[in-house]
């Protein structure tokens, strides 16, 4: 299990457009890195939406956003599209990243049990160390809960 203060695991992901990001491009920065279930859901769609609409608060305190979910690169690129989202969406197709985070495992719905994605939001520092773990996450409001931790 990750922890506040543990190094933040190195990541290579797609993005939307195709291009290889990894965490070390953000070095020096900080940054949200934060894991979502799927693209163009109710849910998914408010956190998203939260983040794009306090973007300019996020850029203003050089702060990087990214979402993570397993989702293909095209479905990332429709889901932005739609919403302008104004920050990275990175593809994790094979969970892989998501499990480095301890973002992924069995859920249970309605009596059924499934693997998937756990939303979850990681703050990772200038060091690249974790700062905050959100393991809980309210999605209408969330990028303001982020913001109050960069004050």
């Amino acid at each position: 299990m990750l922890k506040i203060n543990d190094k933040a695991p190195d990541f290579s992901l797609k993005d939307k457009e195709g291009n290889t990001v990894k965490l070390s491009d953000f070095k020096g920065k900080d940054l949200v890195l934060y894991f979502y279930p799927k693209d163009d859901t109710p849910g998914c769609t408010a956190e998203a939406c939260s983040f794009r609409d306090e973007f300019s608060e996020f850029k203003k305190k050089g702060i990087i956003v990214l979402g993570v979910s397993m989702n293909n690169e095209v479905s990332h690129k429709k889901f932005s599209d739609k919403y302008k989202l104004n920050f990275n969406l990175l593809s994790d197709p094979e969970g892989i990243v998501c499990k480095k985070y301890d973002s992924y495992g069995k859920k249970s719905m309605y009596g059924r049990e499934y693997y998937g994605i756990f939303r979850k939001t990681f703050l990772i520092n200038k060091e690249g160390k974790i700062k905050y773990i959100f393991e809980k996450v309210k999605t209408d409001d969330h990028a303001n809960e982020v913001l109050k931790l960069f004050d």
